[in-house]
């Protein structure tokens, strides 16, 4: 057997043509002018801009970690609940400690 003799197993095929469109028209498949028509055309998400903006919730507290809040015995009315308290005083969220 020699080198003219040898065949293929399959035809010929064809390299894929890059950046020529559908039909290699005008445009090359990249649609109309400007940013997007561009090579390396990478825009960001307006979404991803809008959550950047957002400030951060720095750092992190147990609950279990939370200072008391003092509340000394004249501010305190005799027979009042906590929750009477918490309104009146407008604590939120903190254990209340009667010194």
């Amino acid at each position: 057997m020699q080198i003219h003799d040898l065949k293929r197993n399959h035809k010929n095929k064809k390299d894929r043509i890059v950046g020529r469109g559908g039909k290699h028209a005008k445009t090359s498949g990249r649609g109309g002018k400007g940013q997007t028509a561009r090579a390396g055309n990478k825009r960001r998400p307006e979404l991803r801009d809008i959550i950047k903006k957002l400030p951060k919730n720095r750092g992190y507290q147990f609950k279990s970690v939370r200072k008391d809040y003092l509340v000394k015995t004249d501010k305190v009315v005799k027979g009042e609940s906590f929750s009477a308290l918490r309104k009146r005083l407008g604590i939120k969220g903190r254990k209340i400690v009667i010194e």
